[in-house]
């Protein structure tokens, strides 16, 4: 059965795949609702995204003035707590939460990240890939857990690596996938066809 998601999506930057899910949301491709955008930066451009929305809270909580990582953790799952959400989508958040954020949410953080791990984790992966010479790389939507893009995995897509690509031109091939599998994964789970079992994800995928 399917369940109207309600997500917190959590984005640093440009928003790109914030406007992937919004979109898919408006268009009725996803059974969802973003109760609140929370960003780190207060003049990132995925603000100004979801102003244009215009039917979500959106919240701006910055590293500044906390005396530690962790206080600064335990502030932003408060703030998060307190939307409710089911799911909490990273989107370009570019800090690692630490145990202090998610313990707070076991099994409900998912992430999008520019490789097909677990090759080429953190950041700067297209340029990983690049330098290591693969023939092929991609995206994956992972559950999050304490460690760096270590989670078990949701879903991922295959991209080659062209011998003329640099990493502006792979990162933007590689983006174009994440935009559809991130809301894919998220379908999957509002239909509850996702369910972990230990390190392994299994998913009901019937070619959405």
């Amino acid at each position: 059965m399917t369940k109207k998601l309600r997500l917190v999506v959590m984005a640093s930057g440009r928003g790109s795949n914030f406007s992937a899910i919004a979109d898919a949301i408006r268009e009725g491709a996803l059974d969802a609702e973003i109760a609140a955008l929370v960003c780190d930066r207060p003049k990132a451009p995925v603000i100004d995204k979801a102003m244009a929305c215009g039917n979500m809270d959106i919240a701006v909580l910055t590293r500044k003035g906390f005396a530690s990582r962790a206080d600064y953790d335990m502030a932003l799952a408060d703030l998060v707590f307190g939307y409710d959400p089911d799911v909490i989508a990273l989107a370009g958040f570019m800090r690692v939460l630490g145990p202090e954020f998610v313990g707070r949410f076991p099994g409900r953080i998912i992430n999008i990240h520019p490789a097909l791990l677990p090759s080429f984790p953190g950041l700067d992966a297209q340029r990983q890939a690049l330098e290591y010479g693969v023939k092929v790389t991609g995206c994956t939507v992972h559950f999050v857990d304490e460690g760096t893009d270590t989670g078990p995995i949701i879903l991922q897509e295959a991209v080659p690596v062209l011998d003329e690509d640099d990493e502006e031109s792979l990162s933007a091939r590689i983006l174009e996938k994440e935009h559809k599998l991130y809301v894919k994964a998220l379908r999957l789970i509002s239909e509850g066809k996702v369910r972990m079992e230990g390190r392994r994800t299994l998913t009901e995928d019937k070619g959405l």
